[in-house]
């Protein structure tokens, strides 16, 4: 899947299962989603910056065409000069003599955007006392305030309040100052813009609002202080779908449109892992089961992004163990990042340890994603955690009633070149020994993991499982570790009366 919480990587050297979301590495919450949470605000803003910072290269080649085409239109831009060069006596001097302090580049950027870019309050006082349009808007509808809600800067803010900026003029996109301010995180900046009738619910391109933006970036004051505006902790960002594969990729049943958004503030804080955003949330009514567009619950997110404090919380607040909407659980989330400590506390609140996966999950083509692979639909909890190597957690699984005796059986195309899909049944003893799907794309010291494979061998021999149980190729565990070489595998295998598939 494709979007997680950091970007999940394998744990240990395990391939284990990847996942989408965020995104995106997980199985929900898009990336692009919340990737354009904390870039889209600057590009709005990026030609003030870039013409600021130029240097003699394409880009100031680019600024000497702007000043060019405003020259050649009549326009005397040396107040922006002395304002965007910081040379307050040229300034003084130019409004002595009258200059049209409200002239404009070529794209819109008056004097006024530059000053409160630059967070200089003393330039902005000086222009506004002498008649510069606080709400002068950019050909991207950036207006002073902006650039100031965006720099987080209180006292610039209040100024322009002050003089009458609007506090609800937005980009071309619907970005509104209060939804910048909140993604930069000063909730000083956010109040006065509230207190002067910001709208709290405004939504910009995708649907999103001041309230994720400020839980994507885990501003906590902020979250507080929206709600306490009124901002809905209800309100879901838009949906849209997206085509995307699990390898192998060239095969059209493994490729599938995934429906994306559809998230709440609470998704957006499973994605980052923001507990006291969620807390805030929870408290002021907020859904501990909300789910995104693709039906990935707000606990499985969590789980998958490897946040077990969350976890915790929602569970302990009514959160279902066992949402599976999406085609998988919390557990199996927990199970794929390798996490102990949150399959316990999935099983202490009531998950089923012998839930199956549903269904594959989408990751990017050669990418790292954790991701379930079509070979793995239809495996328990245990057999997943026997087939990671996973000993601890199959113990705790078995402790909470998890069957060991489960036979994975799965009907699933290995590539694009087969010609015939493959119908495998395999127990957890024999994917213990390396059997199944889901080998390792990182090899960490071969002998830490024979070691690894060794205790969960033993365990699955201990709980009873077939050590000659073979595939439909007549594969036992003990071909799989003899194919693997681990010696000390073999060896206890055989200890306990294995024999191969091909001396049968």
């Amino acid at each position: 899947m494709c979007r997680c919480s950091g970007s999940a990587a394998a744990p240990a050297g395990f391939r284990s299962i990847r996942s989408p979301e965020c995104d995106v590495s997980m199985p929900t919450t898009n990336n692009a989603e919340l990737a354009e949470t904390a870039e889209k605000p600057h590009r709005a803003l990026r030609v003030l910056r870039v013409l600021r910072r130029a240097s003699w290269s394409a880009l100031g080649l680019a600024v000497l065409v702007l000043v060019s085409a405003g020259a050649a239109a009549g326009r005397d831009l040396a107040v922006i000069d002395a304002v965007r060069n910081a040379d307050g006596e040229a300034l003084r001097a130019l409004l002595r003599k009258k200059a049209d302090v409200n002239v404009a580049e070529a794209d819109g950027t008056t004097a006024l955007h530059w000053a409160s870019d630059a967070d200089d309050l003393e330039t902005v006082d000086l222009l506004i006392r002498a008649g510069a349009l606080v709400n002068a808007a950019n050909d991207l509808g950036v207006t002073p305030l902006w650039t100031a809600s965006l720099n987080g800067s209180a006292a610039m803010v209040r100024r322009l309040l002050a003089a009458g900026a609007n506090p609800n003029a937005a980009l071309l996109l619907g970005e509104t100052p209060v939804m910048v301010a909140a993604r930069s995180g000063n909730p000083e900046v956010v109040e006065m813009l509230l207190a002067k009738g910001a709208n709290a619910n405004a939504r910009a391109a995708r649907g999103q609002t001041a309230l994720m933006w400020a839980v994507a970036q885990k501003h906590s004051s902020v979250v507080k202080a929206l709600i306490g505006h009124g901002a809905d902790v209800h309100a879901r960002s838009d949906v849209w779908s997206q085509v995307m594969a699990v390898p192998p990729h060239g095969l059209p049943e493994y490729n599938r449109a995934i429906p994306h958004g559809g998230d709440t503030a609470m998704m957006f804080a499973a994605r980052v892992g923001d507990l006291a955003s969620a807390k805030l949330l929870v408290a002021a009514g907020g859904n501990v089961n909300d789910q995104d567009a693709w039906g990935v619950s707000a606990t499985v997110l969590a789980a998958h992004s490897g946040f077990g404090e969350l976890v915790e919380f929602l569970l302990e607040n009514g959160a279902d163990p066992n949402a599976a909407a999406a085609g998988f659980t919390a557990l199996h989330e927990a199970i794929m990042r390798r996490d102990e400590k949150i399959v316990g506390a999935l099983l202490a609140h009531g998950a089923d340890p012998d839930a199956r996966l549903q269904t594959w999950t989408p990751t990017r083509r050669s990418s790292k994603d954790f991701h379930f692979g079509p070979e793995l639909v239809g495996a328990t909890p245990f057999w997943l955690a026997a087939r990671f190597s996973e000993p601890a957690v199959m113990r705790l699984l078995v402790e909470y009633g998890a069957d060991p005796l489960f036979v994975h059986r799965v009907d699933y195309r290995r590539d694009e070149g087969a010609a015939e899909r493959r119908s495998e049944a395999t127990t957890a003893l024999m994917a213990a020994a390396g059997m199944g799907g889901g080998t390792p794309w990182v090899q960490p010291d071969r002998s830490e993991r024979e070691t690894l494979v060794l205790e969960t061998v033993k365990l699955a021999v201990d709980l009873g499982i077939d050590v000659n149980a073979a595939n439909t190729d007549g594969r036992t565990a003990l071909d799989a570790a003899t194919s693997l070489k681990f010696e000390r595998v073999v060896k206890f295998l055989v200890e306990k009366g294995a024999t191969t598939g091909m001396s049968r």
